[in-house]
């Protein structure tokens, strides 16, 4: 028989425009299938328990698509550079191939990866396909990175359209190697006792196929809307595709061109879908920052922010956690991301600013909390959004933009639906009092049954003192 190629999915979890899969089934090689649980390699940055458990499902999809196919997906844990090389040497493949990596982590296994195998005489072969455009190719002309979105998104844009999504190949053939495997179950990506993921379970179909209904109902209507209610939570603006762009069971590439192609076919032109694809740029330049400056999960890139007197406030740090803070639209947030493990992005930036400006709390203990939490945990999402709202990262909010949550849920919540959803014990309130119910007559709050300090907390602080404070800290590190 033929030497195998073995293809290691890594954040790839699907058959659809997989350049590194669509290689190997046009090499008409048979095809070992491998997917590695790392929590070593990333150190700090493993997966945290959201995402692991939308990875579960994702996994199964995956392995139902190839055991469809005659195949089987081999699951194995450890670092992955040792793992797949252990595999390489008891296979004997022709050629490994695998998606290339944008992190930190990953570059350095894929390095320590290709030497191995090299040693091995076994052709190491790492395709694109993570992001669009990958972060080499988007630089200015005297080859630095871009350090604002605006002129990256002209570059980008300026730039040859992506090629066409890659069908799945009509010839796969994967091997059922008996070889040693875990399973779901093993890999322990669920949780158990205490099961807490009623509400993820609920909320997503972490498969290929839930990625491609999504974006397909996202398509029949709410893409040409985007522009003007991404902003308002409690209604169904958005896309929800974070998971499966973090995940991999639907690739970039993908969704530019089905939201392009959608456009153009309906006679509405690409800039009708520009308002949602630029948020795929927005995420290529999130992944630019982490490959350039691959500190930014961990640092401050506005160096004079390392001076920054961040207050330790483990009481005020707990009850933003569980959405206890008195503000009922950051406690809607916190309540939803808790609940369903994704929280709308206006949504985030609120509890970012009111986290870092109104608590003083630090950036990075966010940073881990949405880490944990997200199903859409993306490391270079999350990092730049994090250092985005604390004023500390390149092209960063002012840090003197400092969110009042009252004026934001007003403008975006109008009608309180999206805080009657997660914090019901104010859905009695009228509009008018919700976002702010201690400034309800007393009337008001008895007929909606709600007791300031009883039923629902007081606030942990007051936004007009708060930002006052948050000022004054920023212009003292400012002059040093």
């Amino acid at each position: 028989m033929a030497r195998p190629i073995l293809v290691w999915f890594t954040r790839d979890l699907r058959l659809a425009d997989h350049p590194a899969l669509d290689a190997a089934a046009r090499a008409g090689r048979p095809i070992v299938a491998l997917f590695v649980l790392d929590d070593v390699s990333p150190g700090p940055w493993a997966r945290g328990a959201a995402s692991r458990w939308f990875l579960a499902g994702a996994l199964e999809s995956l392995a139902d698509a190839i055991a469809a196919r005659g195949g089987r997906l081999l699951l194995r844990q450890g670092p992955a550079d040792r793992v797949v090389a252990e595999l390489a040497r008891a296979l004997g493949p022709e050629a490994v191939h695998w998606s290339r990596g944008l992190d930190p982590a990953s570059r350095a296994v894929e390095a320590r990866l290709e030497r191995k195998l090299t040693e091995l005489g076994i052709a190491a072969r790492a395709f694109p396909g993570f992001t669009i455009h990958e972060p080499r190719a988007v630089l200015q002309r005297d080859g630095e990175p871009y350090r604002v979105y605006t002129p990256f998104s002209r570059a980008w844009l300026e730039r040859e359209p992506p090629d066409r999504p890659l069908p799945v190949p009509d010839r796969l053939a994967f091997l059922a190697p008996e070889l040693e495997s875990e399973t779901i179950d093993s890999l322990a990506l669920r949780p158990t006792k205490p099961d807490w993921a009623g509400g993820l379970r609920a909320a997503w179909d972490a498969s290929e196929r839930g990625a491609e209904a999504l974006l397909e109902r996202f398509l029949d209507g709410a893409i040409w809307s985007y522009g003007r209610a991404r902003d308002f939570p409690g209604r169904p603006g958005v896309s929800r595709l974070s998971p499966h762009l973090a995940v991999g069971t639907i690739s970039p590439r993908r969704i530019y061109w089905a939201a392009r192609a959608r456009a153009e076919a309906e006679g509405r032109g690409f800039s009708a879908a520009w308002p949602f694809v630029r948020q795929l740029v927005w995420r290529e330049f999130a992944w630019s920052n982490l490959f350039h400056f691959p500190q930014l999960p961990d640092r401050p890139l506005r160096a004079e922010f390392d001076r920054f007197p961040w207050g330790p406030d483990e009481a005020a740090l707990r009850a933003w956690r569980k959405g206890r803070t008195g503000y009922p639209i950051v406690d809607a947030g916190m309540r939803e991301l808790w609940t369903t493990g994704w929280m709308h992005n206006r949504v985030r930036m609120i509890t970012g600013s009111f986290l870092t400006k109104d608590l003083l709390i630090s950036w990075q203990e966010g940073e881990r909390w949405f880490w944990d939490t997200l199903v859409d945990a993306d490391l270079a999402n999350n990092a730049m959004g994090w250092q985005w709202v604390a004023g500390c990262g390149i092209d960063a909010a002012p840090y003197f933009r400092i969110f009042n949550p009252v004026l934001q849920a007003k403008k975006f919540d109008p009608d309180g639906a999206y805080v009657r959803r997660w914090v019901p014990e104010l859905a009695k309130l009228p509009s008018e009092w919700i976002h702010e119910p201690w400034a309800a007559p007393p009337l008001v709050l008895e007929e909606a049954g709600v007791r300031l300090g009883v039923t629902y907390p007081r606030p942990t602080v007051d936004h007009g003192r708060a930002r006052e404070r948050a000022l004054a800290a920023f212009e003292a590190i400012r002059r040093g």
